[in-house]
């Protein structure tokens, strides 16, 4: 009996050998691709990219501004302090025309309705993109737990800078917008 285990004990010693670099190889953490794992809604990380549609069923994403600089607002239109800085928000836009920057306003349009928020964007005239996050997953990507939320996205997509509350001034936009033009 001891010679037939003595002659089992390689090929048993292999199989073990084997069985452990299979669970291994096959338990290993998925690999994730570099863009994705870089990819958070803080200062120093890309900004999470998202496609959302307008009130006029334009499609919006972040892709669509790859190489530009973004401003990019989370607001509803029953938040005061929305209300009191888009009137900054308009007339920076306006300023920032003939530039690359470009401003996004994230409309949380699951916690508003769509009849106020074409109130809203008749009432202050707005011009600039606002495309409607219409489940909140967005707003999930981005962590914005309060709004007014406001990042600043440079032409690379990365984060350089985040507000959270509000009202921004106009002041403070031309700083910022003009910090993303000159990096």
């Amino acid at each position: 009996m001891k010679t037939y285990l003595n002659k089992l004990r390689i090929p048993i010693s292999v199989a073990v050998l084997l069985t452990g670099l299979a669970w291994i190889w096959l338990s290993r953490m998925p690999e994730v691709s570099r863009s994705n794992s870089l990819e958070a809604a803080q200062v120093g990380f890309f900004a999470p990219v998202f496609s959302l549609t307008s009130l006029d069923d334009q499609n919006i994403g972040l892709a669509d501004f790859k190489g530009k600089p973004v401003i990019l607002n989370f607001w509803a239109s029953w938040c005061p302090p929305c209300k009191a800085e888009m009137p900054a928000f308009q007339q920076a836009s306006l300023e920032l025309a003939n530039t690359d920057l470009q401003i996004i306003a994230i409309n949380a349009t699951s916690q508003d309705s769509l009849t106020e928020v074409r109130q809203f964007i008749d009432q202050y005239e707005i011009t600039f993109l606002i495309p409607l996050d219409l489940t909140g997953s967005i707003a999930r990507d981005y962590l914005v737990h309060s709004l007014p939320t406001t990042y600043f996205i440079d032409k690379n997509g990365i984060i350089v800078d985040v507000i959270i509350g509000g009202p921004i001034p106009l002041s403070l936009l031309r700083i910022q917008a003009n910090q993303l033009l000159t990096d």
